[in-house]
């Protein structure tokens, strides 16, 4: 045994020594692999390490906030549109059973759950707990066990058990309890304690677990065996309970590492040795883990993945199978050993593991794996290694992840606590954009010592303690030569951006006077470059940028001037970062086929073929040149240059927006717009579409939320041709729109409704939209629309119902909607519907209203996907009595809102099945464009 190693076991032991938990939880189990059900008797040895005297004791009871639908998880997974539970059968969901809690000396002792919440309990004491005493709880109940397919954790369709957060614990008090409710967040919080589980499982199943075996005794029948571990100082348990294990295991230096993660057929050395390298990194970087088993697991790993490339289909990943493993290794081996370690309260204080776990993560990758590309062996294809996403390293998808969220204006602070975040920067970015910032700190502390020692001091000074964000500050501070209060105030407690400019640049017969523009409110620095062609000659830290702020600098045949030259800082915007002495233009101009990855150094255009498809025009070819990135951007424009293969006409369209932020919540947004466009909207005719537009968003200060209202003013020109022998009277047309729409979109509850006014030169018209969801307990879907519109004034008789309200399908004058064909009255394409103005699925004797229109529908699920809806209204003509129409059949919503099919069986018309040509009356909703499909597979994660 090495000296080193003799160390670590020494300092191990003595972590252990100093820091005993003062808490002993015993517990006595029995599981039902057929009920899925656990029966426990559990002690627990609870002390109050407070100042306070305490009569009621907090404990967590997360077991049961699976009991039912509206539980906080139930909620969140609500929330998050994870229909599987909601509409998970009883017994798939789980519970906890409390059947008595007594003292030692067998008296009952009063309990409840905490306001009212299912899975947090008091327990009250039996004499009030004084500081430094112990009270023993004694509680006997029973866990149904959960499906894994909610969390990965639970009982499994082959009959396995992963079990996390399956029993009682006591809650963290701390001048106040500390105690809230599992929402999926993996964030438990509980005091260190030590633990003796005896568990009673069938004999073919085997247990896999941190803690260590002390025995295993058959019973007498031979069937059943009861498996006794013990651990010191957990602050959580997880039990893998399985018939045929799927965990493999091996010694990694002074530890015994398991873990059932995906090997990809690596052979047995290929695996020992990357996980011996990345425990021995952890060690050199952190200090000794203090314990003599890490496991982890698939699930673990699944629940938080390094997301990216890598989570691709084995056949389809880019990287070499060991890089695969080891870097999934890392993620979970990291994971585990900060968390099982560190006592940080995750819910209000976890952005400091999370950087402690990207930035080791990141300074793994570049030890180890220094040229490895976020494309991985894609970036030397032909053709993929000429996109600026070829010369990306493969750290820098953390700060990609993070900037995706900022552009979006989705960006929260650090600080913030986890069950406010929006579920992308829960998951991704927060956690990146804390790894990144310990490289920002790197970087302007011109020293790569002092972060490293910084995390080896806090985590060797707290291992196995309660500590906290705080503690590294200090820590930090310590050690720094520079103030660093700005990362700590701006960067880690706000979302303020970094977006900086170089404004103007004076030589002066041997310097430079550079003035720097902060285009943002922070004290956060800025580095700057001097280069002469491409070698570096000067680096200079700016800090305390109000405003703007001139530095003066040594010109030394300096040919071109940068701001974060070597992109280590994470600003959101690095094109105006540039100044060239040497060139007309700052930045040369760069084309690309297909979207990339932005690249600063360049002025980007993209190209892109494109195909659309309407029955005039048939398939067109469209040559797309945009500028718009992977990411957002606050400028983006889309020249679309096009030709129909059946009209034989140049076709094509433009658009030209501006994004502007100008607060966080409240009216947050603003975007002005103008767009045109041409395309056949009836055989052999043109029309040409001019629009500009303002709009205005609202949302709430709880990003979470799904309220969002938008204001929107726009004006629209659209010119027709004339078809000479059945000529519209109206051809060209201009029309001013104002609307505003207001939208709560959930999984239980929708509400949406939408205020519409239009003035033109021959009418006035006012409409409303009201939309209502509502899912029940009992997985009942009922959907409710109204509308109501009326008229102002109306002198478009001669353009027919061009401009009237339509009781099925809009004539869409105002070119808003994706028909296929427009101006078809017959044939496949006049069954497409949009859900518009009177929303009714069949077409009767009164489509169109030129007075005032109301409408009501409603539809209501009969099983799974299939509904049955109803339409009611009434339709007012000029000089005509209001008419009654109504409509009823079935809909098959195969995927709500984007693909669905209408079958009428009763209207005004009659009983329609039996009706001739009834194949004609089926209509159906269609969605074909890419960016609204995927709304639907990102809704949860924004």
């Amino acid at each position: 045994m090495s000296i080193t190693q003799t160390s670590h076991i020494i300092l191990a032991f003595f972590i252990l020594s100093v820091a005993t938990a003062q808490n002993s939880v015993m517990i006595n189990a029995n599981l039902d692999p057929e009920k899925r059900e656990l029966s426990i008797e559990q002690e627990i040895v609870y002390t109050n390490t407070s100042s306070d005297t305490l009569n009621k004791v907090l404990f967590l009871d997360w077991a049961n906030s699976f009991s039912s639908k509206t539980t906080e998880l139930g909620k969140r997974f609500s929330e998050d549109f994870l229909k599987r539970f909601y509409f998970a059968k009883d017994h798939e969901r789980g519970k906890t059973i409390i059947q008595t809690i007594t003292n030692t000396a067998s008296k009952p002792l009063k309990w409840g759950r905490h306001n009212g919440v299912s899975d947090i309990m008091w327990i009250e004491c039996s004499k009030p707990l004084l500081p430094g005493e112990s009270h023993t709880f004694l509680l006997k109940y029973k866990v149904k066990i959960p499906s894994s397919k909610f969390t990965r954790y639970g009982y499994h369709a082959n009959g396995n058990f992963s079990l996390k957060y399956w029993h009682i614990v006591p809650a963290v008090y701390d001048t106040k309890w500390n105690a809230y409710s599992h929402k999926n967040l993996d964030d438990l919080y509980t005091p260190l304690a030590d633990y003796q589980i005896n568990i009673k499982i069938p004999e073919e199943y085997e247990i896999v677990s941190e803690l260590e075996r002390e025995s295993s005794t058959l019973s007498d029948d031979k069937l059943n065996k009861t498996i006794s571990i013990q651990g010191s100082n957990r602050n959580e348990v997880k039990l893998y309970i399985e018939r045929t294990s799927t965990f493999y295991g091996f010694p990694a230096g002074d530890l015994e590492f398991i873990s059932n993660i995906d090997d990809n057929d690596l052979m047995p050395e290929m695996k020992s040795v990357a996980t011996n390298r990345i425990i021995n990194f952890l060690q050199k970087k952190l200090g000794p883990y203090p314990f003599n088993k890490i496991l982890v697991s698939e699930s673990d790993y699944k629940n938080n993945p390094v997301y990216g490339l890598n989570q691709l289909p084995d056949i389809l990943r880019p990287f070499p199978d060991g890089f695969q493993y080891e870097i999934k290794q890392l993620k979970a081996i990291t994971e585990n050993y900060l968390e099982n370690t560190l006592l940080i309260n995750p819910r209000y204080d976890t952005w400091i593991r999370d950087a402690l776990h990207i930035y080791l993560m990141m300074s793994y990758t570049e030890q180890f794996y220094p040229e490895m590309k976020i494309i991985g062996k894609l970036s030397k294809v032909i053709g993929v290694r000429w996109f600026h996403a070829a010369d990306l390293k493969f750290n820098d998808q953390y700060f990609l992840g993070y900037k995706n969220m900022a552009r979006l204006f989705l960006d929260q602070p650090l600080s913030l606590p986890q069950d406010e975040l929006v579920k992308f920067n829960k998951n991704i970015a927060n956690a990146y954009k804390a790894g990144v910032g310990f490289k920002y700190l790197e970087d302007y502390l011109e020293d790569d010592n002092i972060i490293d020692q910084s995390i080896k001091d806090f985590y060797t000074q707290n291992v196995l303690k309660p500590t906290s964000s705080k503690e590294y500050r200090k820590i930090l501070t310590s050690l720094s030569p520079k103030n660093i209060d700005w990362f700590f105030e701006d960067y880690v407690n706000t979302n303020k951006k970094l977006d900086f400019k170089i404004k103007s640049v004076k030589k002066r017969k041997d310097s430079l006077e550079v003035t720097i523009k902060n285009k943002r409110s922070n004290t956060m620095p800025i580095s700057l470059y001097g280069l002469r062609k491409k070698d570096v000659i000067s680096k200079t830290w700016v800090s305390n940028i109000s405003g703007t702020k001139t530095v003066t600098i040594a010109n030394d045949d300096i040919s071109k001037l940068v701001l974060d030259y070597d992109q280590k800082i994470p600003e959101i915007n690095r094109r105006d970062n540039y100044r060239n002495f040497k060139w007309i233009f700052n930045k040369p101009l760069q084309f690309r086929v297909l979207q990339d990855v932005e690249d600063p150094r360049y002025g980007q255009i993209f190209f892109i073929p494109e195909f659309e498809f309407n029955v005039y025009d048939g398939f067109t070819i469209a040559s797309k040149f945009y500028n718009k990135t992977i990411l957002k951007r606050n400028f983006e424009y889309n020249i679309s240059p096009a030709y129909g293969l059946k009209s034989n006409k140049l076709l094509g369209s433009a658009s030209f927006f501006l994004r502007k932020q100008i607060a966080e919540d409240g009216l947050y947004q603003i975007r002005y717009g103008i767009n045109g466009s041409m395309f056949s909207y009836a055989p052999d005719l043109l029309f040409r579409r001019l629009s500009s537009s303002v709009n205005f968003y609202f949302r709430p200060k709880d990003l979470r939320s799904n309220k969002k209202q938008r204001l929107s003013i726009r004006n629209i020109n659209v010119f027709r041709e004339r078809n000479e022998e059945n000529p519209v009277v109206t051809p060209d047309y201009n029309v001013f729109n104002a609307r505003y729409q207001y939208s709560d979109f959930n999984l239980i509850n929708f509400l949406g409704y939408t205020i519409d006014y239009q003035l033109a030169k021959n009418f006035g018209k006012l409409s409303t939209t009201i939309n209502y969801r509502k899912l029940f307990l009992n997985n009942r879907q009922v959907n409710l629309r109204l509308f109501a519109g009326t008229f102002l004034f109306n002198d478009t008789e001669k353009d027919g119902d061009f401009f009237s309200f339509a009781l099925d399908r809009p004539t869409d004058y105002l070119f808003d909607y994706n028909y296929l064909g427009r101006s078809e009255d017959t044939g496949l394409v006049s069954q497409q519907i949009i859900l518009a103005e009177g929303g009714f699925k069949s077409q009767l004797e009164y489509p169109f209203s030129n007075q005032w229109l109301t409408t009501f529908n409603a539809n209501t699920n009969i099983w799974n996907w299939i509904y049955a809806y109803g339409d009611v209204g009434l339709v007012k003509n000029k000089g005509v009595s209001p008419k009654f129409v109504f409509d009823s059949g079935i809909r098959l919503s195969l995927v709500a809102d984007y693909f669905e099919v209408f079958f009428p069986i009763v209207s005004n018309k009659g009983w329609e099945i039996s009706q001739p040509n009834y194949d004609q009356q089926i209509r159906f909703i269609i969605t074909l464009s890419p960016e609204t499909l995927i709304k639907l597979f990102t809704r949860e994660w924004y």
